[in-house]
């Protein structure tokens, strides 16, 4: 049996050999113990009151906002985000919380007549007591808030367990938020597999975000203790576009949701379906779209497309181009960083991984299709069911086939990429279980509902 590490270190992904953070893991018993210590808290939190909830959140999106600057450069440094990507997460990290802060004054039930007879029935909602949260490390700042603030907001305490590649933005965060609020209600514990396992043995709802196979161990897990589980857990998200296409701007935004951050988004756009006429032109577009993306150094503003992760993340891009006709691919730059040219692929065998598995790279490949009724076939052929973008000049043939898209989320001449944090987001099948996060979706999650019966 390997020995759990005993300390995590995050790495530069543009500079390798520059150590961000090296922090002592927590191990399984310090998790567990910052879970009681949550649930201590987590009464006197509750009972504190909407006014105390509401104020305290809206303190952290001040303390984010002020931190902004600091904040987005500690993105670009130990997550590889290139520096406007980076600027504009920070700013919906601070949205987010001023959102949640008025959920402490929303409706928690509703009074019901009975069906017969004197008395009234209600139905309220209650917090669950510690939320423990396993979150990634390609949004550091705004997937811990999307989770944290509405479980907080509802009453909940919370123990986030982050990616060890985000370690430093998680402790930064955590630095903020607990200014605002109360001791041990909000905790990060650092670490890997040991410490998500024993947030997992010991919270009393889970929420989590990253692979699908790590995501099925989680949910069988809370499951099977009988805890509430939400897990988002990937695409392979396909952009369908129509012959009456502005093939131009369509173009522009697949070329950015395949190579924006380096295709590192659960939302990037991993499959393009050119419906009929529209092939030849868009072929032609997104290659010379693709190959004048800025690659390089995620400090320089200019920036789409920084570095991959990890040593690892790169092998899995080059692997995945194994067996596939490139069609165009941008200029990756020298370097000591885990860069990769964003690629698109043509001509891909059935069955290739291309077409099966998110890279979680700058890659994609290109479909044709016969028509749209084929396009949304093919479309919902993989596991994945996260979302679709549909590029059409006219709705009216979009939205006829727009119901048979089996993704949680349709982006009609958008980008497949990018996230309303006021709406309910999430996928079907393998991209995701459980309820769906942000907007009031996530109070939902983490509340449970109770029916009283109030008898004269």
């Amino acid at each position: 049996m390997t020995a759990a590490p005993t300390s995590f270190a995050s790495h530069n992904p543009a500079d390798p050999s520059d150590v961000v953070c090296d922090v002592p893991a927590s191990g399984a018993s310090g998790a567990a113990e910052a879970v009681e210590q949550a649930r201590a808290a987590q009464p006197g939190w509750l009972r504190a009151g909407a006014a105390a909830r509401s104020s305290a959140l809206s303190a952290v999106a001040a303390a984010v906002e002020a931190a902004a600057g600091e904040l987005a450069a500690l993105a670009v440094r130990e997550a590889g985000k290139p520096l406007a990507e980076a600027r504009a997460e920070v700013a919906r990290t601070a949205a987010i919380w001023r959102y949640y802060a008025q959920a402490p004054y929303e409706p928690t039930g509703a009074v019901h007549e009975t069906a017969g007879g004197p008395g009234l029935l209600l139905t309220r909602r209650r917090p669950h007591g510690v939320a423990g949260l396993i979150t990634p490390w390609n949004f550091p700042f705004a997937i811990p808030s999307w989770k944290a603030a509405p479980a907080l907001a509802a009453g909940n305490t919370v123990v986030l367990k982050p990616a060890p590649e985000a370690t430093a933005c998680a402790l930064r965060l955590a630095e903020l938020v607990q200014q605002a609020l109360p001791a041990a209600v909000f905790t990060v514990v650092p670490g890997g597999a040991t410490e998500g396992n024993a947030v997992l043995a010991t919270a009393d709802a889970v929420s989590f975000t990253g692979s699908t196979a790590v995501g099925g161990v989680v949910t069988r897990a809370a499951t099977a203790r009988g805890i509430p589980v939400q897990a988002e857990t990937g695409g392979l998200n396909a952009a369908i576009v129509l012959p009456d296409a502005d093939i131009g701007r369509a173009a522009a935004h697949i070329a950015a949701a395949i190579a924006g951050y380096a295709g590192q988004k659960c939302t990037a756009t991993s499959r393009v379906i050119a419906v009929g006429a529209a092939l030849d032109p868009l072929r032609e577009a997104l290659a010379e779209a693709l190959r004048a993306l800025p690659v390089g150094d995620p400090a320089d503003p200019a920036t789409v497309c920084g570095p991959l992760i990890s040593a690892r993340a790169r092998g899995r891009f080059d692997q995945a181009l194994s067996g596939a006709s490139v069609l165009a691919a941008g200029t990756a730059p020298e370097g000591p960083g885990w860069y990769a040219a964003p690629t698109v692929a043509e001509k891909v065998p059935a069955g290739h991984r291309l077409l099966t598995e998110e890279v979680f790279a700058p890659v994609a490949a290109l479909l044709p299709a016969d028509d749209l009724a084929h396009a949304v076939r093919i479309s919902n052929s993989v596991p994945y069911g996260l979302v679709t973008s549909v590029h059409t000049g006219g709705l009216e043939a979009a939205l006829h086939g727009l119901d048979d898209l089996d993704t949680g989320m349709i982006r009609v001449n958008a980008p497949s990429t990018g996230v309303d944090f006021h709406l309910p987001f999430g996928g079907t099948k393998a991209s995701g279980h459980g309820p769906r996060e942000q907007g009031r979706a996530a109070l939902d999650f983490y509340t449970s509902s109770r029916t009283y019966t109030l008898a004269p």
